[in-house]
């Protein structure tokens, strides 16, 4: 039976309350979440509600259930630095976690007028644009579109297709380093495509961050729109600037 009251069920209600404890720490990957019974109690349910909210988090890849044992965290949210120098795979890296990048499409096609501007282009010229889920620990964390000035990196395409990593491809392409000149983050919902990818519900809360990277010469190579799963990263703001003397 629908629910048209218009109010939360309380198994998702126990859902979200839970994904908040991981998302705060409370629980680290392989901790043993209480029982039912002690969550029963915690909430004011019976254990089949409680089960019903376990269950959801389940699918989603945060907790695993073993039979006879209970039920044990599966991924906590990932820590994800935003400043001038983002390298997704260094960063995940360097927190311990194993990064990956599927490739969903690759396209050459004319920009928009918006993606003109932010690439300093004209518009209708070619661009690259790449479609692609980023995972941590195989986990997908985000989906993502970057776009590529074809007349100042024309092997960019080829490059992709040859090395899922951007910085990898920009490197073939003749681009050595690049920095973020701006970041714009923005709270969205999943549609139901992007919830698909990252296996989540239709309208579970993603992050939306726009950027623009730019070359040694202050050029724009790359204008990116990445989704983040708002449950399982953590953006953090990095300051790089050098500390005054």
């Amino acid at each position: 039976m629908r629910d048209n009251s218009g109010k939360t069920p309380v198994w998702k209600a126990i859902a979200n309350a839970l994904r908040t404890d991981l998302a705060e720490g409370r629980y680290a990957a392989g901790d043993k979440l209480p029982t039912e019974a002690a969550l029963a109690d915690r909430f004011g349910v019976n254990r089949h509600t409680v089960r019903h909210g376990i269950a959801a988090l389940v699918e989603e890849g945060l907790i695993r259930t073993r039979r006879g044992a209970g039920a044990f965290v599966a991924n906590t949210p990932t820590d994800y630095p935003i400043g001038q120098r983002v390298r997704f795979h260094e960063n995940l890296i360097a927190a311990g976690h194993k990064p990956e990048k599927r490739v969903l499409t690759l396209e050459e096609r004319a920009c928009t007028k918006g993606e003109a501007q932010a690439l300093d282009l004209e518009p209708g010229t070619f661009v690259c644009a790449y479609h692609g889920l980023s995972l941590s620990d195989a986990q997908p964390i985000a989906v993502f579109e970057s776009l590529f000035p074809l007349e100042r990196l024309p092997n960019i395409t080829q490059a992709l297709r040859a090395d899922s990593s951007v910085t990898a491809a920009l490197k073939t392409a003749g681009v050595l380093d690049y920095t973020r000149a701006s970041t714009r983050l923005t709270a969205l919902r999943a549609t139901a495509t992007q919830a698909l990818h990252l296996k989540l519900a239709e309208g579970d809360p993603l992050l939306r961050s726009t950027s623009v990277n730019v070359n040694k010469e202050g050029q724009p190579i790359e204008f990116g729109r990445t989704w983040f799963a708002g449950d399982r990263v953590t953006l953090t703001l990095e300051n790089e600037e050098p500390p005054i003397a």
